[in-house]
């Protein structure tokens, strides 16, 4: 089977064989993986002289379903997340606990965002917020889109911002999300028509090791406020900012609970739901929840498709940070 990877800075396509079934994993043929530019663009850079897999987003057909898997059956469309069991590949051994059956009336390309929905659930999450509270989401690549979506839909207040006036021009669509491009205007606006002005939370979705995003996201929060770091970027909040404000520093995980730990995820073996209600697996069904029911739109995310053998060049065009291309999808058929 054929699957992506990037080494000594370059994407290629490479030949792999096929992945045998366990116990409690799926098998999935792939129809599409998404490319997630932040991630994968700095994991193409840092590739020097070594293999690097590329993607952790797709869905697919079941192929075969492990004897202990129960519910999911050879046939049924599988939404799945989290390296190194998803990747750019033509099939897919993926654990149970990382998948979530599509609901009929999703269509296969918006389902395979199901692994960036969760992490902008997770990151929502984070920040724990209470009904009709402010956010602040900073960055507007598809994370970004789908945490202000998100918001919208849980009658939070939304403000979003991002330097690109393409990238803002998406989420204009949704009349209840403030769009700017200019820092003093938002925290402008987050000064005004309240008696208690800031916002409750500010999440940041973008990247960079020295930006100074840190510093300004603390001018935007109410006191007692929180930042959540959602993106690649560095933490360098200065003290006195985070002092005159008691601000709460947080930083989200990647999809949710059961990230990184193998025992959830390499041995497939569950959190108790009524212990841990939300966890990365959980956050894949309702990200698909909320596109079925029509609460978020991602569809204007998954127009671009390319196949294997324009791999390269689908890279090279998502390092434009103004494009509003958030995202290419990958096509197995």
């Amino acid at each position: 089977m054929k699957k992506v990877i990037a080494k000594n800075q370059m994407v290629e396509v490479v030949m792999e064989e096929k992945p045998k079934i366990k116990e409690n994993y799926l098998l999935i043929k792939t129809v599409y993986s998404v490319i997630s530019p932040g991630t994968e663009l700095t994991m193409i850079g840092i590739s020097q002289d070594r293999e690097v897999h590329l993607g952790y987003s797709a869905v697919g057909v079941v192929e075969e379903a492990g004897e202990n898997v129960t519910g999911i059956k050879v046939g049924d469309r599988i939404a799945c997340y989290g390296a190194p069991y998803v990747r750019h590949s033509e099939y897919l051994l993926v654990p149970k606990t990382l998948c979530s059956k599509v609901p009929d009336n999703v269509h296969t390309c918006e389902a395979a965002l199901g692994g960036i929905g969760a992490i902008a659930i997770h990151g929502l999450r984070t920040a724990k917020l209470q009904f009709g509270e402010k956010v602040v989401v900073v960055g507007l690549g598809v994370i970004g889109q789908l945490i202000a979506q998100i918001a919208e839909a849980a009658a939070y207040e939304v403000y979003a911002y991002d330097l690109s006036r393409e990238r803002t021009e998406l989420l204009r669509q949704h009349s209840n999300v403030h769009c700017f491009t200019n820092t003093e205007e938002l925290r402008t606006a987050l000064q005004e028509g309240s008696p208690y002005p800031g916002a409750d939370a500010v999440l940041l979705c973008a990247g960079g090791k020295h930006s100074n995003l840190t510093e300004e996201s603390l001018k935007w929060i109410r006191d007692k406020g929180k930042v959540v770091i959602v993106g690649d970027i560095e933490p360098d909040f200065p003290r006195a900012g985070m002092f005159a404000k008691e601000a709460e520093i947080l930083i989200a995980r990647a999809g949710g609970p059961g990230r990184y730990d193998s025992v959830f995820e390499k041995d497939a073996i569950d959190y108790p739901y009524g212990y841990v209600r939300w966890t990365e697996g959980r956050n894949i069904g309702e990200y698909l929840r909320l596109v079925s029911e029509k609460k978020i739109n991602v569809l204007p995310y998954v127009k671009e498709k390319v196949g294997l053998e324009q791999i390269e060049s689908a890279y090279k065009g998502l390092i434009n940070k103004n494009s509003p291309i958030l995202t290419k999808i990958i096509s197995y058929s």
